[in-house]
C-alpha cells in the first residue's frame, strides 16, 4: 500500500492537533512511560496529528538525547494511526541535526521553528529553512513567530521549496496573514497548508478560518480533550452557536488565565495535565510553574468547561 503523503494526512483533520507536553519524573529526567501514556491518550482520544517536542513540549529544555526518545516513543504510542511531527530549531546545523535525528527516530514530518536569537533578513531566513528541508526526505512546516517573520514574497519562495508543504503562524497579525494566503494562491495554486499557532488556538481560530487557515494547534486537547473536540467539531459543522458557548465560557477565562504568567502557555497546561490524573511533572527552567491559586482557578475553570459540555446535550 501507497504511505498517504503528510499534506494529505494533515489537509482534512478529523480532530485536533495534539501538542503533547513532555513528561519528567521527580529526579527532573524525562519520563518515557508517562510520556507514551499522555500520547497514546492523546490519539485514542481523537487526535488528527501528534506534534512531539515543539513549543508546549518544551523543545527548547531538551538533550538531543532526549530529544530522539520522545520523538521514537511518539512514534510508537501513535503506531502508525495518526501522523507524527517533530519539531526542530536553532541554528541551522542543530536544525539540520534535529532534523535527521527526527528521521531515524520514525517521524512522519518536521514542525521547523525560528532560528536561536538572531534577528535575521528574508535572504537568511530562506536559506535556513531551505537548508532544514534539503536536509531529510521529511516534510517540512515552517513557524512564524518572534524573531522569524516573513513577508508574502518570502512565503510564496517558501511555498515553492521541495520538502516545504506547510506555513504555522504564531504571530497574530491577520493582515499579514491574509496577504500571505493570497499571494501564494496567486503564484502557487495548490493545497499548500497553513495552521494558527497562537497560544489557546481557538480563541482566534474563527477569525483566522475566515481568512483561510483552516488548521490549528490545540494544547487544551493536552487536558480536556473532550472540550477542544467539541469545540473542533463545532467549527468543522458551523455550529457557532455552541463554538461561541465554549469561548465565551471556557477559552476566553483560560486566555485570561495564561495571560497572568510568562512561561504560561506551556505551564498552565502542564498543570491542568496534572489536574486530569496523569503526573507529567513540572516545567524546566528558564519556565516556572503557576501559582497555587492559579491552579485551583484551572481547575474551577476546567469543570466549568466540562458542565458547558453537559448542558449543549
Amino acid at each position: 500500500m501507497t504511505p498517504v503523503p503528510l499534506a494529505a494526512r494533515l489537509g482534512i483533520p478529523s480532530g485536533p492537533l495534539f501538542f503533547p507536553v513532555t513528561a519528567y519524573g521527580p529526579d527532573g529526567s524525562v519520563d518515557l512511560d508517562v510520556y507514551r501514556a499522555h500520547v497514546r491518550r492523546g490519539v485514542e482520544g481523537g487526535a488528527a496529528a501528534v506534534f512531539a517536542c515543539c513549543g508546549t513540549g518544551e523543545f527548547h529544555a531538551l538533550t538531543p538525547e532526549e530529544f530522539e526518545a520522545c520523538v521514537r516513543v511518539a512514534v510508537e504510542a501513535a503506531d502508525g494511526r495518526v501522523p507524527v511531527v517533530a519539531g526542530v530549531g536553532y541554528g541551522t546545523a542543530l536544525a539540520v541535526r534535529y532534523a535527521r535525528v527526527a528521521e531515524a527516530a520514525g517521524a512522519d514530518g518536521l514542525l521547523a521553528m525560528p532560528p536561536y536569537l538572531v534577528l535575521a533578513g528574508q535572504e537568511g531566513l530562506l536559506r535556513h529553512y531551505r537548508e532544514v528541508a534539503a536536509a531529510t526526505a521529511l516534510p517540512v512546516i515552517v513557524y512564524q513567530r518572534d524573531n522569524a517573520v516573513f513577508t508574502p514574497e518570502s512565503v510564496v519562495e517558501l511555498a515553492r521549496t521541495e520538502g516545504v508543504i506547510g506555513f504555522k503562524d504564531g504571530l497574530g497579525d491577520l493582515d499579514l496573514m491574509q496577504r500571505i494566503v493570497s499571494a501564494v494562491r496567486t503564484e502557487i495554486p495548490g493545497d499548500f497548508l497553513y495552521f494558527n499557532g497562537l497560544p489557546t488556538a481557538e480563541q482566534t481560530q474563527l477569525a483566522y478560518r475566515a481568512i483561510g487557515v483552516p488548521l490549528y494547534s490545540s494544547a487544551v486537547f493536552c487536558f480536556a480533550p473532550e472540550i477542544a473536540l467539541a469545540f473542533h467539531r463545532a467549527l468543522e459543522s458551523g455550529d457557532t452557536a455552541t463554538a461561541h458557548r465554549l469561548l465565551d465560557g471556557f477559552y476566553r477565562p483560560f486566555v485570561e488565565l495564561r495571560a497572568r504568567g510568562r512561561g504560561y502557555a506551556v505551564a498552565l497546561v502542564k498543570a491542568g495535565v496534572r489536574l486530569r490524573g496523569l503526573d507529567v511533572g513540572e516545567v524546566r527552567p528558564p519556565l516556572h510553574e503557576p501559582s497555587e491559586e492559579h491552579v485551583k482557578q484551572l481547575a474551577e475553570l476546567i469543570e466549568r468547561g466540562y458542565a458547558l459540555l453537559e448542558d449543549n446535550k
